[in-house]
């Protein structure tokens, strides 16, 4: 699932450009390059939360935004990166959850901990939860391509 979710992902953002990727349809906006960085960094949250079975260090929460929080300071920060440079952060992610999923017992995805509200949550629950912002933002991203496509033939 998440490697379908990814494909699909891949697939709205392919042969975007740095403008397309840093278009921001008003002053509040998400660009889609602001999204693949905040994916990138959500799963990383969940391989520390997950994997290591803790919170985030300050420190590890300043690496992650202002990718993960979003927001003003994305937008002033996230911009001007190719889509190589994005892949590139996914992949790498990415693969690193696939390798440490290789090393875990099927029994690790039912365990249960304290999570939102501090009500329990299992992994499978919280890896759930990468996958399904993944489907979201991914919702984002082709509507910002919409309105993207829009105003450059409302421009012509």
């Amino acid at each position: 699932m998440m490697n379908y979710t990814r494909q699909t992902t891949l697939d709205a953002v392919k042969d975007l450009t740095v403008e397309e990727l840093d278009f921001l349809f008003d002053e509040e906006a998400n660009s889609i390059g602001m999204l693949l960085a905040h994916l990138a960094s959500v799963e990383k949250t969940y391989q520390i939360v997950t994997f290591e079975n803790r919170d985030l260090t300050d420190e590890e929460e300043n690496a992650l935004n202002p990718a993960l929080d979003l927001g003003k300071n994305a937008r002033e920060q996230i911009k001007g990166n190719t889509l190589d440079y994005y892949l590139e952060k996914l992949e790498q992610v990415r693969n690193e959850t696939i390798a440490t999923f290789k090393t875990l017992p099927d029994e690790w995805l039912f365990e249960q901990a304290p999570f939102w509200w501090d009500l329990p949550a299992n992994n499978y629950f919280k890896w759930f939860h990468v996958f399904e912002d993944e489907l979201s933002h991914r919702g984002q991203i082709r509507l910002i391509k919409k309105m993207l496509r829009n105003r450059k033939e409302s421009i012509k």
